[in-house]
């Protein structure tokens, strides 16, 4: 079949003006393809051109201007030039393994953020294979093919992917709407169905990298089949390369699934489950830092603790309206339909404390009350979400909720917020997260209760509060709780995936199906508000963050072991076991290492174990009381009196000071 070619300039009879992003205006008497526009602006723009933006939206250089219209010539340096040259590597790619891999069959290939990847109905490809792809890649690549663009009629684009034996673009054309416009690409022999845009011809490529190759099923569904999937990356320069190179084997160093394991802080067994973690002794030390710390702090904050089951009757649930709107996520004990009683784990802890609270008659002076709790809680999380310590199924919360008068409302709110951020600058996480208002869909109101009126009011005060405390915010549809909007805030981990780490959660509603009530000041019935809140988030997902932010080397306060000992030969045992009672009598974690090693390798391995104090000890410091400190921070910090090492690593952990690292790690 013959491929359609394209003018690039028509004739017309008016002026045609073009606006370019600085507002500048070239007129032109005829219609022009946009490469000639940004060769008439500038050949070098033309030369870096990826792709363009007409009227806001991203398209083909190739495609010819017909009209009036606004134009911004997209680089590399651009999210929609970026995105064409990487999705015109992806065809680069598809190409390849077509070469290789004749009886391969294509099924999708964007451009994501971090580059590419393309779907193969083909066998798993190891290491070597994909070395192999790349090599063609580059020599496709070099040949430099025009890569042009064209349509056919429907039956006609089936008729095409069914003679190239391409069952999945089959699929995807049959998918696609009545009157669709259905275009092609093609660089030399190969051909592909694509909305495009894509690079004027292959040869603009400069540096590429295939990643890694893993399983895809077909779109996504468990009921299809499961394809290979090859990830790549793409750049302008090879330095660009290799610096994002360098910073995949940051993320190896970083990820808390590997690192987490590694420093048996937790691990998980097939044979228990999946999303069901088990904290190793290191982790749980950490974390028992985190929740007595936060729950000192909630204490000082006004708090009053609850402990409250693990289970409820599924009563109480169809009250809360958790039965209706979040069943899917529950684990189910029983069945409604032959069981007298049916219970569920919880999956929050709010209607318990409801039920605290509504355990006596509350007076207008009683409020507000502030319930903390540190809830474990169980959630039927998808299987494909499941990830280390950030999506798991069972979990510990630093929960809480107030029960606060509505004219108490706002400046309760902005007391969450302010725990929130407080606990967030202490762990030195302030910087990495973003605050988001998260508000219902006003187009699909039956996933959510209450009126229309009460949304919008409760969404505004929440808007107010946050522009109040000067906190830059997003808002985004369809991510409050079922009950009322809420303030998500966001982190992502080092592969880039965003997760809520706190959530604060404005509530207007849920007082009234609890029948939930104070006696106001005239001796009358009133609803309070809610706060669902929690100060740190949860425990497991808190753990992750900190693995990645720190690679591991935690601030002093919270490393499970804090300092070690070490002594240079047997003689100083004695001494060394002195320096770590005193250490300990003093609340400071540590050890003693007496193994017959010599004093280097003991160096090495409490560096590899991430120690962030090293004490040193031999005959000179038992004779004057001291120890030789070695510190990740400094490395070598000299002989230091103990009285004055143990006050200066108290105070340390006491005001959890997150040093600097200030020197490369030492032997």
């Amino acid at each position: 079949m013959a491929i359609p070619q394209f003018n690039k300039r028509y004739t017309m009879g008016a002026i045609m003006k073009i606006t370019l992003k600085d507002g500048s205006v070239k007129e032109y008497e005829s219609q022009m393809a946009i490469i000639d526009i940004a060769k008439d602006i500038s050949e070098g723009l033309a030369r870096i051109a990826c792709a363009a933006e007409l009227d806001g939206k991203v398209v083909d250089l190739r495609t010819v201007v017909e009209k009036d219209s606004q134009l911004s010539i997209l680089t590399f340096e651009d999210e929609g030039g970026k995105a064409a040259y990487r999705h015109t590597t992806s065809h680069v790619l598809a190409e390849a393994v077509k070469h290789l891999y004749p009886g391969a069959k294509l099924a999708i290939g964007p451009s994501i953020d971090t580059g590419f990847y393309y779907d193969f109905d083909v066998e798993p490809f190891d290491r070597a294979a994909l070395d192999s792809l790349e090599k063609e890649m580059k020599k496709i690549i070099k040949e430099g093919a025009e890569i042009k663009r064209f349509t056919l009629p429907r039956e006609e684009a089936i008729r095409f992917m069914e003679e190239r034996q391409e069952p999945y673009k089959v699929e995807l054309i049959k998918d696609l709407p009545e009157g669709e416009e259905i275009s092609f690409y093609s660089q030399g022999e190969f051909t592909d169905l694509c909305a495009g845009p894509h690079l004027m011809s292959t040869k603009g490529i400069k540096a590429i990298k295939l990643i890694s190759s893993s399983g895809a099923y077909w779109r996504g569904s468990e009921k299809n089949k499961m394809l290979t999937r090859v990830y790549g990356t793409a750049y302008t320069k090879n330095a660009d390369l290799e610096a994002y190179l360098e910073h995949l084997e940051d993320i190896k160093r970083r990820d808390h699934n590997k690192l987490g394991r590694e420093m048996e802080l937790f691990t998980t067994v097939d044979v228990i489950g999946q999303g069901l973690p088990l904290l190793m002794p290191n982790g749980v030390k950490i974390i028992q830092t985190l929740q007595r710390w936060i729950e000192d702090e909630e204490d000082k904050r006004g708090y009053v603790r609850t402990k409250t089951p693990l289970m409820a009757k599924s009563d109480l649930y169809k009250i809360s309206g958790h039965w209706d709107h979040y069943k899917e996520g529950m684990f189910v004990l029983g069945d409604e339909e032959k069981d007298k009683e049916v219970y569920a784990l919880r999956p929050m802890t709010c209607p318990f404390q409801y039920y605290v609270y509504k355990s006596a008659q509350r007076s207008y002076r009683d409020l507000p009350l502030r319930y903390g709790e540190t809830s474990t809680l169980f959630r039927n999380e998808d299987s494909g979400e499941m990830h280390g310590l950030t999506r798991v199924r069972q979990f510990t919360i630093s929960e809480g909720h107030l029960i606060v008068r509505p004219d108490q409302m706002d400046e309760e709110f902005k007391g969450c917020l302010d725990l929130a951020r407080y606990c967030l600058s202490t762990l030195g996480l302030e910087e990495d997260v973003t605050y988001r208002l998260s508000k219902w869909d006003p187009n699909n109101k039956e996933k959510y209760i209450g009126t229309e009126e009460i949304w919008e009011e409760t969404q505004g005060r929440i808007r107010n509060v946050l522009t109040e405390l000067n906190i830059p915010f997003t808002e985004e549809e369809g991510e409050a709780a079922f009950y009322g909007p809420k303030v998500d805030i966001q982190a992502k981990n080092v592969y880039g995936k965003e997760d809520t780490m706190i959530t604060i959660q404005w509530d207007a509603i849920i007082a009234e199906q609890f029948d939930m009530y104070y006696i106001d000041q005239n001796g009358e019935k009133k609803r309070p508000y809610i706060i669902h809140r929690t100060s740190l988030g949860c425990y497991e997902r808190t753990l992750a963050w900190l693995i990645e932010k720190y690679a591991g080397q935690f601030p002093t306060w919270l490393c499970p072991e804090q300092v070690r000992v070490l002594p240079i030969s047997e003689k100083y045992h004695e001494y060394a076991k002195k320096v770590e009672a005193e250490l300990k009598d003093n609340g400071v974690r540590c050890s003693v290492d007496e193994r017959a090693e010599k004093i280097g390798y003991k160096i090495r391995e409490a560096r590899l174990d991430r120690v962030p104090y090293l004490l040193v000890v031999g005959q000179k410091e038992e004779e004057e009381g001291k120890v030789s400190v070695r510190s990740r921070y400094l490395g070598d910090e000299g002989q230091k009196e103990l009285s004055v090492f143990v006050n200066d690593i108290c105070k340390e952990i006491r005001t959890k000071e997150i040093r600097k690292i200030e020197v490369e790690q030492q032997a």
